[in-house]
């Protein structure tokens, strides 16, 4: 069943664990993901990355995405991950989507909790819910995980969700998006003094590459939503290149021992389990 940012987040909040978010792009990392949930009875967000929306690919992606949602005994909600502006949140919206994610983060602090609080205006025309960043999550590649400048303030953002309504709060405590060059270090200590200001949902991106320790203790201290991209791309890909070679066209694709579905459902129930989600819709 599709439902709203803020109600499967307050599934999350309500028994005390996490709600995966992955990024998909075409039919088979979508039926890879809902493979999962149903099989486990996760709650699960599908989410696309805003340049999929500006480009105009996510209008082919995006039926796919709503018919599994409608059709599925588990609640899905359809999000968009890091939303640059109002163009991107317009168009998300036209296309369904049940989730905003408005990202300000390299903004001065005043000029994000103004850019926030008018997407936070924009979608509640439509009762849709927005995530908003405080704290820039970097490129792991760029070692923007080490950078704790960055990192997320608990007073400002406390006063962040005040200041802009929003749903749910990406912070920086330790991560960044694609591969690390080498294991991140979470600042749960941080995470949780967040969570003691506030009662809003706390995300974390960048969560590919996270040890499963490290992902059980954010969940443990307040973490609600976790992000799953670059290594749900490369299981996709690592599914496609493990095909019997002798496998051309439409049948590479098709379900079947080491298809590109069998592995991205493979990494995505490996993250339901670890974020506590199984039997939780």
């Amino acid at each position: 069943m599709l439902i709203g940012l803020k109600e499967i987040l307050g599934l999350a909040e309500e028994k005390k664990f996490c709600i995966p978010a992955f990024n998909v792009y075409n039919l088979e990392t979508v039926k890879g993901v809902m493979n999962a949930a149903e099989k486990l009875r996760s709650p699960v967000i599908l989410q696309f990355y805003s340049r999929l929306v500006t480009s105009g690919f996510a209008e082919g992606v995006a039926p796919i995405v709503l018919d599994f949602a409608h059709r599925s005994p588990v609640p899905v909600a359809f999000h968009l991950d890091h939303g640059a502006g109002e163009k991107e949140i317009v168009r998300s919206l036209r296309l369904g989507m049940t989730g905003i994610m408005y990202d300000g983060s390299a903004l001065p602090l005043e000029e994000n909790k103004q850019s926030t609080g008018a997407a936070v205006r924009l979608a509640g025309y439509v009762n849709v819910g927005v995530e908003g960043e405080l704290g820039h999550v970097g490129k792991a590649a760029d070692g923007d995980e080490t950078v704790k400048a960055e990192y997320t303030d608990p007073a400002e953002a406390e006063e962040f969700i005040r200041e802009t309504g929003v749903s749910a709060l990406a912070v920086m405590v330790g991560t960044a998006h694609g591969r690390y060059k080498q294991a991140p270090m979470l600042d749960i200590a941080r995470i949780r003094a967040i969570k003691e200001r506030t009662d809003t949902p706390l995300v974390l991106h960048g969560g590919s590459g996270v040890p499963d320790e490290q992902i059980r203790a954010a969940v443990e201290a307040g973490v609600r939503k976790m992000n799953f991209s670059t290594d749900l791309c490369y299981s996709f890909l690592d599914g496609c290149r493990s095909r019997d070679k002798s496998i051309v066209g439409i049948d590479l694709f098709m379900e079947g021992e080491h298809s590109p579905i069998e592995a991205v459902q493979s990494f995505a129930e490996s993250k339901i389990k670890v974020l506590g989600a199984e039997n939780r819709a």
